[in-house]
């Protein structure tokens, strides 16, 4: 493009030589630029550009791998070991700026400077070995060795790799048919809890037909006690620890296992007059009595809280680690039993004072005023590790789980007597 201003000088030469000047300029496509300084308006001045009659064609660097590559291709094609080797090798060189850029701008994104000095490390590391092996003469053994190494009982050799492969083989496949028992052993147990859970469903709405009549009265005539009782020792038999625990606990919540006041003539449980059953330790009869049904159970890490276990003959029972927090375990008979690290906060194991309670007898009625014969028998049971026992439990315990049992109460029983006598 032409820029052009001209002159306001009225000489007539100096308008043709500057007209000619522009016809030139317009036949040859130079562009001109007239510049006018601020200081004289009237002066033009005319840049004009030097004109470079030779192009030079820039090609990118992929283009320059491409032509190296037809190059090499060519070589190839028609046998040209000197141009192939030339492109292969031009090739190579163009290639290597874009690998070696790329390669560092993923590091640089991807890696942080301490995992770059890291991996350096390593590196360094494993070259440094290779270095000192070479020094050492590492390499120059392992060749020696090789030398001398017998090619004849190289068949040997190859029966012991199968030997080894066979016995890995069948190691293989010992570890996947152990898999499938261990896989086949979890689905039986899940397929026997819920068979258990079944069960135990079933035994709760027997129970409850066969203990509430129409009029939602606790029904409890004596052949209906021997059922529920034959159906509960049936069911404790045949379930696991956690079922004896969903047992126990829907009979204690629902005072089936706790002594009623009976109606003297009919015999069926009375009223307290605050929307419960009257309860009655000394005369009341059970719906249920435990009897012997938990002697030598498996409870342990159970949940028994506020259960009634009284009058249950537990003899050798695992209690251990079971949560007992508000039970009532007076005249339950834990001859021998595993109480280790079981929970006794509000545990109640006798009524009345700990200085006057005693054990249950055979012979003699309890009285529930003065806690004779009313409290737990727990001879030779084991205490080690109880947790929030209370001072009254840790006398009467004391006093009444003998010699043998007494050095695993925690606290120690110094001071308090041994009133079991052995």
């Amino acid at each position: 493009m032409t820029e052009r201003q001209d002159s306001p000088e009225p000489n007539s030469s100096s308008t043709n030589q500057n007209h000619d000047s522009q016809q030139h300029t317009d036949s040859s496509s130079i562009s001109s630029e007239v510049v006018k300084p601020a200081a004289d308006i009237n002066k033009t001045f005319i840049v004009t550009p030097q004109i470079n009659p030779t192009r030079k064609f820039n090609l990118s660097q992929s283009q320059l791998i491409i032509i190296a590559l037809a190059l090499m291709g060519t070589g190839l094609w028609f046998d040209l070991s000197w141009l192939g080797f030339t492109g292969a090798v031009a090739s190579l060189l163009f290639s290597m700026g874009i690998v070696l850029n790329s390669m560092r701008g993923w590091i640089a994104k991807f890696l942080t400077p301490q995992e770059r000095k890291n991996i350096l490390g390593f590196i360094a590391f494993i070259v440094a070995i290779a270095g000192l092996f070479k020094y050492l003469g590492f390499y120059s053994a392992i060749s020696n060795w090789l030398t001398q190494f017998k090619y004849d009982e190289f068949g040997s050799w190859a029966d012991w790799v199968g030997a080894l492969g066979q016995i890995s083989i069948a190691i293989l496949a010992v570890y996947v048919a152990w898999a499938q028992y261990v896989i086949s052993k979890d689905l039986t147990i899940q397929q026997n809890r819920i068979t258990q859970q079944q069960t135990i469903d079933a035994y709760f709405q027997g129970i409850s037909e066969l203990t509430i009549n129409d009029q939602g009265l606790l029904e409890d005539w004596p052949q209906e006690r021997a059922i529920a009782e034959g159906r509960t020792a049936a069911i404790l038999s045949s379930v696991d620890a956690a079922g004896k625990a969903k047992v126990i606990r829907f009979l204690s919540q629902s005072r089936l296992l706790t002594p009623l006041k009976r109606d003297n003539r009919l015999g069926r449980p009375m009223l307290d007059g605050s929307g419960g059953y009257a309860e009655e330790r000394l005369y009341g009869t059970r719906v249920v009595s435990l009897g012997v049904m938990l002697a030598g159970a498996d409870l342990s890490c159970q949940d028994l809280r506020w259960t009634d276990l009284s009058d249950a003959n537990m003899v050798r029972a695992n209690l251990s680690r079971s949560d007992l927090v508000k039970a009532n375990l007076s005249r339950t008979i834990l001859y021998e039993a595993n109480l280790a690290g079981a929970d006794f906060k509000g545990t109640q194991l006798h009524y009345g004072s700990p200085e006057t309670a005693s054990p249950r007898s055979r012979t003699a009625i309890p009285n529930y005023e003065t806690g004779e014969y009313t409290g737990v028998v727990v001879e030779r049971a084991n205490f080690t590790g109880v947790k929030r026992l209370s001072g009254e439990q840790r006398y009467y315990l004391c006093a009444w789980c003998g010699e043998k049992s007494r050095n695993t109460i925690p606290g120690g029983c110094e001071g308090i007597p041994n009133k079991l006598g052995r």
